[in-house]
């Protein structure tokens, strides 16, 4: 992999981790068990952390640190996790979004445009963090250490014992003997020390103290065991020794926390081919400097040619006490899932969604071919070619399915970006509202999805700011005062259905169709339904908001929802209770390119009707002029296709009526012959056939005819109330 490749799955990677950090802020529990969503945000930051400084992007890298340092104390329970920190934390997130579509874009440096904004945001986590973080215990070298007791082999034992079963780093310092000839003072080192935490044990050990006579003035003889209580990382401890780091042996044993948090952090790292001491370096368990000491170890030995193996990087970190056995295990685990990952990435691979069209697009025209490979054969009689056809045909459906079936994606990342925009609008609008999510795993055509989420956008900030009522009217009607808005997703007859609920006021009819009236939309004289009156919204510049925000109340929006729904060969629909709420219902077809569809005729014209709403088939006999017939004791209106569309000619001696289902509502279509199924691809009208009702798109026979396919949705809506007004009479 090149730099420019490995560069873009960072991009990828950091955006895919940006986004599981904005969830796990817009989800977290303020009042609950926050520990774990604590972690996932820590692990999401330390990895863009540690992914941007092997690019040695370091703007990037400063950033993530101080957000990565705040989250630390949240985890360690010194800052308290409020609702401002969440606003500051998701700002974050949106400023690191930006870096990171800067870098796609090519920029490697940080904009000086942005870089004010970045300043702010700093400054204001810095102010989030407990009093002076990693500056604590200034003057504390002089605070009157504890006393220790050490062990016989004090360099290898841990300190548990000190004042009680507290967590600390343990420090083993054996200053060289010319440590003081070099102008080096070890108490200095140990004053330094103090300023990145809290000295809270020390034991002196005096072992290699010779005889008084023997002892040279100018020589250090003395090593130290220290209990260290701090936030800071291991480089830090090592860098206060930097200056004495080849005149002294140097132990560092980290405290219980830092091991587990080590093993978290190790777990946590981008699935990059790294080699064992990188994984170490990167989850700060192991210095550079205490890597190349160790490789150094390491070629020696192998330099040396002996016969016995030479040592493994892991063994001898873990023997020179720079890393608990628990850390290496933990990286050598890393290091064979990333090899499995590896393994696994390579049965799949990244297709782009152009040549998936183009794929889509042949299979339409293959269908087309071989209908008419079939009609041939139906024509001529031919036996062969017509098992021939038979065969091409059930072949051309299951490669029609597979390529269908590339393009379909869950929906439910269409509805994780509404979790901040609830967030995000219920604040702009002094409301506390929630987010339920359902049926995110249902699976819709790719081009339907990037279509439906502004859609859906529109229905979601419509119900935040005219359905969720204010909190005290909420309280005062018996709700809680948290409003919550519902998204949920389900397959129903070949349709995926989208429901937008809200528990909010609910629609008043009297109020809508008083507008309507006065809009000059309705008549006054004419009796609507309850569907008829609510899905008046859905009219051109009808609105009922009492004060214009900037969210709505302008007149546009709703019917323009229901145009880019009815685009997609759609519908909508609403249902409300006043004071219980308001739910919309969105139908979308699965897919925009190639449907099961059923042929009818009717005169010289050829009709075809989506199969999936296609109910039952029925030989009609009514009388003239009625529009409904008793199925089974029910109630069925039903529309002539020869009326609908003014089609010439008398009708044949033996119609049907083919029953159409949409939700809960039946309908039933009179046409002359019934013409069997038929795999439809979809051709669009063009532009000037835009404003034909009841017509959703056309077909290629296997004649080479066209036929049209009938909008079941636009259909119902012609049949409306019938039966009811039946039942009435």
């Amino acid at each position: 992999m090149n730099l420019d490749e490995a560069l873009q799955t960072f991009i990828t990677e950091s955006r895919e981790l940006l986004e599981d950090m904005e969830n796990a802020l817009l989800n977290i529990d303020i009042d609950g068990d926050q520990g774990e969503a604590i972690n996932a945000i820590f692990r999401a930051a330390h990895t863009i952390k540690g992914s941007a400084g092997l690019f040695s992007l370091d703007h990037i890298v400063a950033f993530t640190h101080v957000v990565e340092s705040l989250l630390d104390e949240v985890r360690d329970g010194r800052v308290v996790l409020n609702d401002q920190m969440i606003v500051l934390l998701l700002s974050c997130c949106d400023y690191l979004s930006g870096m990171t579509d800067a870098l796609a874009a090519g920029r490697l440096e940080a904009d000086p445009d942005t870089a004010p904004e970045g300043e702010m945001l700093l400054h204001q986590l810095r102010q989030h963090m407990s009093g002076g973080h990693g500056e604590a215990g200034q003057g504390q070298a002089a605070a009157p250490a504890q006393s220790l007791t050490v062990r016989p082999e004090p360099g290898v034992e841990r300190i548990d014992k000190v004042a009680g079963d507290s967590d600390y780093w343990h420090i083993s310092l054996r200053f060289g003997r010319g440590v003081l000839q070099n102008g080096m003072d070890p108490i200095a080192f140990l004053r330094y020390l103090a300023k990145l935490g809290k000295i809270v044990g020390i034991a002196t050990v005096p072992d290699a103290l010779p005889a008084a006579e023997e002892m040279d003035a100018e020589l250090c003889y003395l090593g130290f065991e220290i209990a260290f209580d701090s936030n800071a990382d291991r480089e830090a401890i090592v860098g206060v020794f930097e200056f004495v780091q080849d005149d002294c042996e140097i132990r560092i044993i980290p405290p219980h926390s830092k091991v587990s948090q080590y093993v978290d952090l190790i777990r946590a790292l981008p699935e990059l081919p790294a080699r064992l001491g990188e994984i170490l370096v990167m989850c700060g368990s192991v210095t550079a400097s205490e890597l190349q000491g160790a490789l150094q170890q390491q070629s020696n030995n192998e330099a040396k040619g002996e016969d016995e193996p030479t040592p493994r990087l892991g063994s001898i970190l873990v023997a020179a006490g720079n890393v608990p056995p628990v850390v290496v295990e933990a990286a050598l685990a890393k290091q064979k899932q990333v090899v499995e990952q590896k393994a696994q990435e390579s049965r799949s691979i990244r297709v782009d969604s152009d040549k998936l069209d183009r794929l889509i697009d042949l299979v339409g025209e293959l269908i087309i071919a071989g209908a008419r490979a079939s009609m041939i054969g139906q024509q001529i009689h031919n036996t062969d070619l017509q098992e021939c056809t038979s065969t091409l045909s059930g072949l051309v459906e299951e490669v029609r399915d597979a390529a269908l079936e590339l393009r379909m994606v869950k929906i439910g990342a269409t509805f994780n970006r509404f979790q901040r925009v609830v967030h995000d609008v219920a604040r702009e609008l002094g409301k506390d509202i929630g987010l339920m999510v359902d049926g995110e795993d249902s699976e819709l055509d790719k081009t339907v999805v990037e279509k439906i989420g502004d859609p859906l956008m529109h229905l979601v900030r419509n119900a935040m700011d005219h359905g969720i009522e204010p909190a005290d009217v909420r309280i005062a009607a018996g709700k809680p005062a948290k409003g919550m808005i519902k998204l949920n997703a389900f397959h129903e007859s070949g349709s995926i259905v989208i429901e937008v609920s809200d528990d909010g006021g609910g629609l008043r009819k009297e109020k809508i169709l008083a507008k309507a009236v006065e809009r000059g939309l309705v008549d006054p004289e004419r009796k609507l339904t309850d569907s008829e009156i609510y899905n008046l919204i859905f009219e051109a510049g009808f609105s009922t908001a009492e004060k214009i925000t900037n969210l709505s109340g302008r007149g546009v929006g709703m019917d323009v929802v229901k145009r880019n729904i009815t685009a997609l060969r759609g519908s909508v629909d609403v249902g409300s209770r006043e004071g219980a709420g308001t739910t919309v219902t969105v139908r979308l077809p699965l897919t925009l390119a190639i449907i099961d569809g059923f042929l009818v005729q009717v005169g010289g014209s050829v009709f075809v009707i989506p199969l999936d709403m296609i109910e039952e088939c029925i030989e009609f006999a009514t009388e003239p002029g009625q529009d409904y017939c008793n199925l089974r004791g029910q109630v069925l209106p039903f529309i002539r296709l020869r009326s609908l569309f003014r089609i010439d000619g008398a009708a044949t001696r033996r119609e049907s009526i083919v029953v159409l289902k949409l939700g809960n509502t039946r309908a039933g279509l009179v046409v002359d012959t019934l013409l069997g199924e038929f795999q439809t691809v979809i051709k669009p009208l063009s532009p000037m056939f835009s404003e034909v009702k009841c017509i959703s798109g056309s077909t290629i026979l296997g004649s080479g005819e066209v036929a049209l396919i009938l909008d079941v949705a636009a259909l119902m809506q012609a049949v409306g109330g019938k039966g009811t007004v039946a039942l009435a009479a």
